[in-house]
């Protein structure tokens, strides 16, 4: 709180509703400063940066409040979405004064104003934020026994490793480029093969990397957006793990690379495998005004200057009306297949109106889909391309992918405060419209970051590439990474927004970087000992309202030590955490006469109001 007890944005005292606000609403502001300052006045000052203009409203002094003066009144909110910043002005009857900002009482004109987010109604599909979603990198996921995956004749250099257990190849070609041309033959047949286990996992969305026909292991670099890719199945086999899927009670996002294309597609067609003419062979071809060449066909935009990555012109009519619009664009035709939404790749090199234009056909061809974007930082305020995104303000993302909520969940558990946490993720609850922090994709790792095993247990991380290919690590490595990883996995189920597992982190695999993060799924039984952890959390995930659709309310958070309840009308849930390596005592508000544990069974007794546990190091409880 800037000056204590001044003024607090996240509390209903100083400013009513918390958090965003929807469009036409009202907002309350309240402020406490001592009488002995001597104001007389209080304004709260607001500039609307879409509209760009800038309101001062005068609050009303109320009667005091001991050594505490009041100002209060209430704002109306614009009609169209807005981000708004504030802060507050006091001056005295003889006009000396200052400005209150998230540092406190200034008078130097550089103000850190409070950000206030004005939004539409957006309210995310129910059947995502309140279940666990799994993500899927389907080469390496199940190749089931007796499959012989060949390449041959299919687009781009692929070769198979023989053996499953093979380490990704990072090493680069001959001609120094490291392609991803590896592949091990995972099959949409095998991910249909494990959807019972998925089931008794909890599982109730599966989200899938690119499945399209691509050159590359990763599919990243798409050839053909309408064609599976044929080392993967057909699109018989995608209708067919839909509809199993459906049946199982589970939906299936598709991962949408629409910011770029491959090289070897048949849209640009760089090394002319397609027979139909690509924009790198003629300026004739129906895909030429897709790209942008200075000169062509030898220069042109790419993704992050990658070559094999050539960027799209998104509002291009043809390009639009082939991703999105036409009667069976990329968009309808895969939802119409049995997808039930898309996560966009890089939504950040996506125009607003091509995100939003998405969202519209995406509702007219499938009610009830969901949209959600890679943002690696908060997206209510994000700057891409110096401009102002409006990803969550109502007609684009229903949620993002939540790389804060991972960021400052890893600090925390390699040594950082708890406090710094709950700052981190009440930041995040206060900028986000209510929906999309409840429909946030959270996770501890993905097919871009390091397995959190790795992550949490690793001592070093290997200064060459081909050390961190070998390493795997040591028992201690491995039991302290377990221990570790259990936390993180007992707050990733049990906080708003979607927990998402990538999969393979519950049966403890490890690697660092790309490839080594994308190793393959066992073939054999599970052996690891986080497995029915995992289990537990999913089941229990499933189970429990409070888990799903509760508030949140932290109860402590300092140094190690965390503890947040969650909370849907008369059923409570604690989350208590000692990250630290001391036994620690804590007494919490509990208001029922026991407390139980449902991760291992214990009872605590409760009583006057408290709750007084001891909690282990590196050791968690979920209580009701």
């Amino acid at each position: 709180m800037s000056e204590p007890f001044v003024f607090d944005s996240r509390c209903t005292l100083c400013k009513d509703p918390f958090g965003a606000a929807r469009c036409g609403g009202h907002v309350t502001f309240s402020c406490r400063p001592l009488l002995r300052e001597g104001f007389t006045h209080c304004a709260v000052v607001l500039r609307q940066e879409f509209s760009e203009t800038r309101r001062e409203v005068e609050l009303s002094p109320g009667e005091a409040q001991g050594e505490r003066a009041l100002f209060t009144g209430s704002v109306e909110m614009p009609d169209t979405p807005e981000l708004i910043w504030y802060h507050f002005r006091f001056w005295r009857e003889d006009g000396s004064g200052c400005d209150l900002d998230k540092t406190g009482y200034r008078s130097d004109g550089f103000l850190e104003p409070w950000q206030l987010t004005v939004y539409q109604q957006n309210p995310c599909p129910r059947w995502f934020g309140a279940g666990l979603t799994y993500q899927i990198f389907p080469d390496r996921f199940r190749r089931l026994p007796g499959d012989s995956p060949d390449p041959t004749g299919l687009v781009g250099n692929r070769w198979v490793h023989e053996n499953w257990a093979d380490t990704p190849e990072w090493r680069p070609d001959p001609d120094g480029e490291i392609r991803n041309r590896d592949f091990f033959g995972g099959t949409i047949q095998g991910i249909i093969s494990r959807l019972p286990d998925l089931y008794e996992f909890g599982v109730t969305t599966l989200y899938l990397n690119p499945i399209f026909e691509s050159a590359s292991n990763h599919r990243y670099n798409t050839a053909n957006y309408l064609k599976i890719d044929p080392m993967l199945g057909t699109e018989e086999d995608f209708r067919r793990l839909c509809h199993q899927a459906h049946t199982l009670g589970m939906r299936v996002i598709l991962d949408g690379v629409f910011n770029h294309t491959g090289s070897q597609s048949l849209y640009f067609n760089a090394d002319g495998f397609y027979p139909t003419l690509g924009a790198a062979q003629s300026q004739d071809s129906p895909y030429f005004d897709w790209y942008s060449f200075h000169p062509w066909p030898t220069d042109y935009d790419s993704w992050w200057g990658i070559n094999t990555l050539p960027a799209v012109r998104e509002d291009t009519p043809s390009y639009l009306s082939y991703m999105v619009t036409g009667e069976d664009s990329v968009i309808r035709h895969w939802l119409r297949a049995g997808a039930d939404g898309w996560r966009l790749d890089v939504a950040d090199e996506l125009p607003d109106r091509f995100i939003e234009t998405i969202r519209s056909v995406m509702e007219e061809t499938k009610p009830g889909s969901v949209l959600i974007g890679e943002v690696w930082e908060d997206a209510s305020n994000k700057i891409a391309y110096s401009q102002r995104r409006k990803y969550l303000l109502g007609s684009e993302l229903h949620g993002v992918m939540n790389y804060p909520f991972r960021t400052a969940l890893l600090a925390y558990l390699q040594g950082g405060g708890a406090q710094d946490f709950r700052e981190a993720m009440e930041t995040l609850r206060e900028h986000y419209p209510p929906a999309a922090f409840y429909s946030a994709m959270n996770f501890l790792g993905t097919h871009d970051t390091p397995r959190i095993l790795t992550v949490l247990g690793a001592s070093q991380v290997p200064q060459s590439k081909d050390a961190r290919a070998a390493y795997r690590l040591s028992p201690a490595e491995r039991q302290r990474g377990e221990a570790l990883v259990r936390l993180a996995s007992l707050i990733l189920f049990t906080f708003p927004g979607s927990p998402t597992v990538y999969y393979g982190d519950e049966v403890g695999l490890e690697g660092f970087e790309d490839p080594f993060n994308r190793g393959t799924f066992p073939l054999g039984p599970a052996g690891s000992p986080l497995t029915p952890w995992f289990l537990r959390l999913g089941a229990l995930r499933k189970e429990m309202t409070s888990l799903q659709r509760g508030t949140i309310d932290y109860l402590a958070a300092q140094g190690p030590l965390l503890a947040y309840t969650r909370t849907w009308e008369d059923q409570i849930a604690l989350t208590v955490v000692n990250a630290g390596d001391a036994r620690t005592r804590m007494t919490l508000p509990w208001s029922a006469p026991s407390a139980r544990d449902i991760m291992t069974g214990r009872v605590f007794p409760a009583g006057n109001g408290r709750l007084e546990l001891t909690v282990n190091p590196l050791s968690g409880m979920l209580l009701v």
